[in-house]
């Protein structure tokens, strides 16, 4: 039994002695994580490490076979479906974007806005001042104003990410989870994403999942090392790359 995590002190997010099986094999093997409210966490670990099925279990696309999760203090996300656990407030972006390609980003953003209405509401929606001032507002974040009139199917591959972000900052979640977000991206796109990500906090609370050791550099408060399914080590950067047992099993003697 690993030690109990303190919560006290404005944890938005706590997993403990999560563990996950599929067919004999650990996804997870007793994992413990805490996040704290406002904080950029980087997750990063080799292909299997667990970071994708970590994930699936804060937003219940699987269930563990043992732990507790826990968003706050009171909220037990184990008891939630996928569908309740975004409207708690837990938001995921997958590597791919997936945004409307035939719709302006505008028109992305305010169906974005529109998302929590029932299917009866949105046939007879239509936008009030405070939704066109949401979506303006949104479009300045991810700095797409000056495209806003643009398909999004147009849009180069860094914008529809930040297009897709946007899209999630408009349910106003607490938590944003996002899966290697500079894949592909240029380098000018790189650094555009990295002050993006970095002006979403203290607001919210924000986990990347990321392979690109300079982006991480970049963006990094604290790193979160996963090892066969478990968190190998946190710390900062430089106490990440420093460390032997991480470079053994990760990083290389190159990072």
């Amino acid at each position: 039994m690993t030690e109990s995590i303190d919560t006290r002190h404005g944890v938005i997010l706590y997993l403990e002695d999560v563990s996950v099986s599929f067919s004999g094999y650990k996804a997870l093997n007793n994992l413990s994580l805490a996040i704290d409210k406002g904080e950029l966490r980087c997750l990063i670990g080799p292909n299997g490490a667990g970071k994708t099925t970590l994930m699936d279990v804060i937003t219940g696309k699987t269930r563990p076979d043992r732990g507790s999760v826990f968003l706050g203090q009171d909220i037990n996300l184990l008891q939630h479906d996928e569908a309740t656990i975004a409207r708690l407030g837990i938001g995921r972006k997958f590597q791919k974007p997936s945004v409307f390609p035939k719709q302006t980003v505008r028109d992305n953003l305010a169906l974005a806005v529109q998302g929590n209405r029932s299917p009866w509401e949105a046939l007879w929606y239509r936008p009030s001042s405070v939704d066109t001032d949401r979506v303006a507002s949104l479009l300045e974040t991810v700095a797409l104003d000056s495209v806003a009139h643009k398909l999004a199917g147009g849009l180069s591959h860094g914008q529809k990410q930040w297009l897709e972000i946007g899209m999630l900052l408009a349910q106003e979640p607490l938590l944003l989870l996002i899966d290697e977000p500079v894949a592909g991206m240029t380098q000018q796109e790189t650094e555009r994403t990295a002050q993006l990500l970095q002006s979403l906090v203290p607001q919210r609370s924000v986990v990347v999942v990321e392979h690109d050791m300079v982006f991480v550099r970049s963006i990094a408060r604290k790193v979160s090392v996963l090892h066969e399914g478990a968190v190998l080590m946190e710390g900062s950067i430089d106490e990440v790359q420093s460390d032997s047992q991480v470079r053994e099993v990760y990083l290389g003697e190159a990072c």
